[in-house]
């Protein structure tokens, strides 16, 4: 899959325009987008990143890193996915960057995502669900997600986030109603954040491929 990977993320590279300052996301296809970008660096102003890994890799290449809250909104957030359904709506959080992931997403007018093929599915839910969660509140966390969704939590034992919080993988779920269940997970004290992207969903999906599809 690292072609699929390769060329989706080469194809995002269309959505960048000169000046930009991009928001970058994290994993294995956006390594191939950062790959991409740092061709272009001199076109853009600069990058707003969703964790330490991107970060590090963004200034290996020569791309200046910039804090969000000096940036205002972004025009472009370039991002994966571990899920993402025929409406747009995505699982996100396997690399546990999900909380600055979301945040970045929220703070960008166009959000592209750029998957494999393997990343389409009909209903989310095969890929574990993952939630972050203050550490004091792991327990009581996962008793509310049992009780309110029947989900198996499991502790990503040994995985601190950036945020210095921990993650919780939600596995045996069937999510027919993306929002519905991201807003009911986001009321249980302790959350962080939710790796269910549906209110702030993708507005462009490109799945890599020859040629990459866009939807």
């Amino acid at each position: 899959m690292s072609d699929a990977k390769r060329l989706a993320a080469e194809k995002a590279i269309d959505h960048v325009e000169d000046g930009m300052i991009v928001g970058v996301g994290t994993g294995s296809t956006v390594a191939y987008f950062i790959d991409a970008l740092g061709k272009i660096r001199d076109r853009i102003a600069g990058a707003v990143s969703s964790s330490e890994q991107s970060t590090a890799k963004l200034k290996a290449l020569g791309i200046e890193v910039l804090e969000l809250n000096s940036t205002g909104t972004l025009s472009l957030y370039v991002d994966g996915a571990d899920e993402c359904d025929g409406n747009k709506n995505l699982i996100k959080g396997g690399g546990a960057a999900l909380t600055r992931e979301k945040i970045i997403a929220e703070a960008s007018r166009k959000f592209v995502c750029i998957i494999d093929p393997s990343k389409r599915v009909k209903v989310l839910g095969k890929f574990p669900l993952p939630v972050e969660v203050i550490p004091m509140a792991r327990s009581l966390v996962a008793r509310e997600i049992l009780a309110r969704t029947g989900g198996q939590p499991v502790w990503r034992d040994g995985v601190t986030t950036d945020n210095g919080n921990v993650v919780l993988d939600v596995h045996n779920l069937s999510i027919v109603d993306p929002p519905a269940l991201e807003r009911e997970l986001n009321q249980i004290p302790g959350v962080v954040s939710v790796g269910l992207f549906a209110r702030r969903k993708a507005d462009v999906v490109i799945v890599g491929g020859e040629p990459p599809q866009v939807f």
